[in-house]
């Protein structure tokens, strides 16, 4: 599990608010923690709520209780694997999460779960994939209040995730920005391509390890002492890096 500087337990934990829909004749009103509404963004048609839980890097009991709630109120099944009952709902649920943010802006943590709830491919890259691939064991040009996080996305998306970002509060921008440019720490760092090849470590997307470690040389004098910790942490690696603490470059 990735662990970030400024974490906690359970991301929007401690925000809750009244959520109101109209479905079908109904009159949906639900009170809703973040992490209920989370789940629900979160689930795609099958999913385990261990999925869901990694994911959402959440605590698997925390979120099979939000589940429990969810399928009470008949807005989830369970049926050899989770469903989200009415689409509508997801509608609501992040009308919810955005609304939480903008009442108390997200953590770092918290920011790097809030791409999932869009409805669009994207995998984290360039230095948040050194991040990933090394789950968390390597951080380098960031700091918590100037912190951009870098996400491939789809060309014939990036309006949609501009938008997306915006009704977060969260700006975006196809390069990073200093810092004196911005309200806040955080930015979202697009890189449009054509088409995004995508896998998977601790819940999160990511680009190949194998373009992550080209990225890596490209940039050496950054990562050699991640290359060195990707060689200890896959066997099936062998890059000839060698580094000493003495040896360790300054962002």
């Amino acid at each position: 599990m990735i662990e970030l500087r400024q974490s906690r337990s359970t991301p929007f934990s401690s925000k809750t608010f009244n959520c109101y829909r109209i479905i079908g004749n109904h009159q949906m009103y639900e009170v809703l923690d973040d992490t209920a509404a989370q789940v629900i963004l979160t689930i795609e048609s099958g999913d385990s709520i261990r999925r869901v839980a990694q994911h959402l890097h959440t605590p698997y009991e925390t979120v099979r209780q939000a589940v429990n709630r969810l399928e009470d109120a008949g807005y989830v099944s369970y049926d050899d694997g989770l469903t989200v009952v009415d689409e509508r709902v997801r509608d609501a649920a992040l009308e919810l999460v955005a609304a939480s943010a903008g009442v108390s802006p997200p953590s770092i943590e918290e920011t790097y779960v809030i791409p999932q709830f869009g409805d669009w491919p994207f995998a984290f890259t360039r230095i948040d994939a050194v991040y990933v691939w090394t789950q968390g064991g390597y951080q380098v040009g960031r700091e918590p209040d100037d912190y951009p996080l870098f996400l491939a996305v789809r060309e014939q998306d990036v309006d949609a995730w501009e938008g997306f970002f915006e009704s977060f509060d969260l700006p975006t921008a196809f390069e990073r920005q200093p810092r004196d440019e911005l309200n806040g720490p955080l930015q979202m760092v697009l890189e449009p391509r054509p088409s995004l090849d995508i896998e998977h470590v601790e819940g999160y997307p990511v680009i190949p390890r194998a373009e992550t470690i080209e990225y890596m040389r490209e940039n050496y004098a950054q990562f050699q002492s991640a290359l060195a910790m990707l060689d200890r942490m896959y066997e099936d690696l062998d890059l000839g890096v060698t580094y000493r603490e003495t040896e360790r470059a300054q962002p």
